[in-house]
This record gives structure tokens, C-alpha cells and sequence, in this order.
């Protein structure tokens, strides 16, 4: 199920990157696998915590990037900044998905402002996490309502 998951998630940011007509679908795709996680009974809780942990990161990046421009200081102290949030959130779960946003939003390329650059980013990160959550929640509750028998299922074999 969790490599169905994955597919779905990159063919679902490849469909509406395509409509949408936007090209840097890197940042989003990264996202979306970092929001998922194997079938069990905590996806949904993990999928939240790591959605959780990327804004703390986005965040944290979005406010270093007021501080300074990115060099390896700030970069590092975005990074400490990150762990210690996630930590004080308890949100041990979501830090590497957290470290990641923070990452990805302090990074820029050469020749693009560099808000340009953290606006589309923060935003890419955001819908691949969202789009990692919404289908936690798809698999997670169709895959308890097949191992949960309906009320009429259970009047019917206590009958």
C-alpha cells in the first residue's frame, strides 16, 4: 500500500502541476513522500505531525531569511532553531521532515530573488504535505472500513 501511496502522490503532483502550468515540482514531490508513511495504525497521526513539523520548518526558514541571506551561520542556526521548536512541540516525529522544510525554503538558485524563491517553496512544501495528509486520510479510513464490519454486519451475526 505505501508504494501505491507514493505513485498516487507523484502522479497526482504531476496532473496538477500540468494544469496549473508550474514546473518546479522537485520541493512538492519531496514533500509529499516525506508526509507519508507505511500502513499502520499511527499514519494519520504521523502523517499530522510531520505536516506540523513542516510549517515549524517553513517557518523557521521564511524567519531566517528576514534575519540574513542564507550562508552556512544562518543556515545552521535555522537548523538549531528547528530541532529546538520540534522539541519544545513534541513533535519528534515530524524533525526530519521539519529540518527538510527548513532546507529547502533557506535555499535559493543563483539569478531569482530570493523571496521569489522562498514564497514558491514555502508554498510548494505546504501542498505536498497537505497532499501527503489527504491521502494518509484516504487509505487510513478505507482501509478501516474494510476491516469494520457495519452495524447491519454485526445484527445480523449476532443474530
Amino acid at each position: 500500500m505505501y508504494s501505491l501511496k507514493c505513485v498516487l502522490g507523484t502522479l497526482t503532483v504531476f496532473i496538477v502541476s500540468s494544469l496549473i502550468h508550474y514546473t518546479d515540482i522537485g520541493w512538492c514531490l519531496i514533500s509529499v513522500i516525506l508526509v507519508l508513511s507505511p500502513d499502520g495504525k499511527d499514519s494519520v497521526t504521523l502523517g499530522i505531525t510531520r505536516l506540523k513539523g513542516n510549517v515549524v520548518g517553513a517557518c523557521v526558514g521564511a524567519a531566517c531569511l528576514f534575519v540574513s541571506p542564507t550562508n552556512m551561520w544562518i543556515l545552521s542556526a535555522g537548523i538549531v532553531l528547528t530541532l529546538s521548536l520540534c522539541y519544545l512541540f513534541k513533535l519528534d516525529n515530524g524533525v526530519r521532515s521539519a529540518l527538510a522544510a527548513t532546507i529547502i525554503i533557506m535555499l535559493h538558485e543563483g539569478g531569482k530573488h530570493m523571496w521569489d524563491t522562498a514564497i514558491e517553496r514555502i508554498i510548494a512544501v505546504l501542498a505536498g504535505c497537505s497532499l501527503g495528509l489527504l491521502i494518509t486520510y484516504l487509505f487510513h479510513f478505507r482501509n478501516r472500513s474494510e476491516v469494520r464490519p457495519s452495524a447491519k454486519d454485526q445484527a445480523e451475526t449476532s443474530s
